[in-house]
């Protein structure tokens, strides 16, 4: 899982403009689902979907990627890539968080899996 705070210049309504453009098509790269609390890429190799929230300013999203651990970065870059391609403008900053997370055949998940086992 990644996450990332999207905090939007004052009186933009940056979140408010990216659902409508994602259900409008004019943004074709993602959709919304869940009434709009979920994106997902157009492309299924695009692996996984992203939550968002949106308090005062500021859009909270975690990356998440079940079924293939580690590959939340495909959907960051293209996210962050339409971003400043096309709303730079309204972003004031983008923070991005890893947080601490096991991937699967990493020498870290072998380790724990080595003590599980004792």
């Amino acid at each position: 899982m990644i996450r990332l705070q999207i905090v939007e210049k004052h009186g933009t309504n940056l979140f408010k403009t990216l659902v409508e453009a994602m259900r409008s098509g004019k943004l074709q790269t993602f959709f919304v689902k869940k009434r709009g609390r979920r994106v997902t890429h157009t492309n299924p190799d695009y692996h996984g979907w992203m939550n968002w929230s949106y308090v005062e300013g500021v859009i909270a999203c975690e990356v998440i990627s079940p079924r293939k651990p580690g590959d939340e970065w495909k959907f960051l870059h293209s996210l962050i890539g339409r971003l400043a391609h096309k709303y730079s403008k309204d972003i004031h900053s983008i923070s991005i968080q890893f947080p601490d997370t096991v991937v699967s055949g990493t020498i870290e998940h072998r380790k724990l899996q080595s003590r599980r086992s004792r």
